[in-house]
């Protein structure tokens, strides 16, 4: 299984001076992350897909020696599908701003893995988003229960040959580690609390 790191966002939300992902809690959030993917030891390779829009973080990786796949940063979406045609294989995807990840969370994750379905995305509960004070827009009902993405993704990329009509499946993990992803200076603040 490869682990790809989406880190080529621009963070425009976040409204800041810098790159979002290179926002510190301990360390860059951006490592944090691709850290928690190597400690899982669930991967034969992690790789972070960058973009002209974060130049910085593309840097930061480079200088700790992580692959890196460059696209044109038109978007998330179009990023992903070019990493996704490029690497056949089983795949997790994962945001790159999620700073309370960690190797048992990702364990826990890739041990879910059907490589019958092309494509599972993990969600988390409305009530568990609300219990830790975050807000989401991307939300969808799954078993009859208020869900949101978490920017995690199983992905049997060996079956893909469209993302058009692609059935997609859900997992609902209510861990806070997977819950909070960096899209506001409020989620920055609740890391103190966390």
């Amino acid at each position: 299984m490869i682990g790809i790191v989406m880190a080529g966002g621009k963070g425009t939300r976040m409204n800041l001076d810098n790159e979002k992902l290179l926002l510190e809690y301990k360390k860059p959030i951006v490592l944090h992350v691709i850290d928690s993917l190597k400690n899982s030891n669930c991967f034969s390779k992690i790789v972070a897909v960058t973009s002209p829009n974060s130049p910085k973080t593309k840097k930061l990786l480079e200088e700790n020696n992580i692959e890196i796949f460059d696209t044109s940063g038109i978007g998330y979406v179009e990023d992903l599908n070019l990493a996704l045609q490029k690497f056949n294989d089983s795949i997790l995807v994962t945001s790159g701003d999620m700073p309370l990840l960690d190797k048992k969370v990702i364990q826990t994750i890739v041990n879910q893995y059907d490589p019958q379905k092309i494509w599972t995305s993990v969600l988390v509960t409305d009530k568990l988003l609300t219990s830790i004070g975050i807000q989401s827009n991307y939300s969808i009902t799954h078993n009859e229960q208020k869900c949101h993405f978490t920017g995690i993704s199983l992905i049997n990329s060996k079956k893909i040959n469209s993302l058009e009509n692609l059935e997609e499946n859900y997992i609902i993990l209510d861990d806070k580690r997977i819950a909070l992803n960096l899209n506001t200076k409020q989620d920055y603040d609740l890391l103190s609390t966390a």
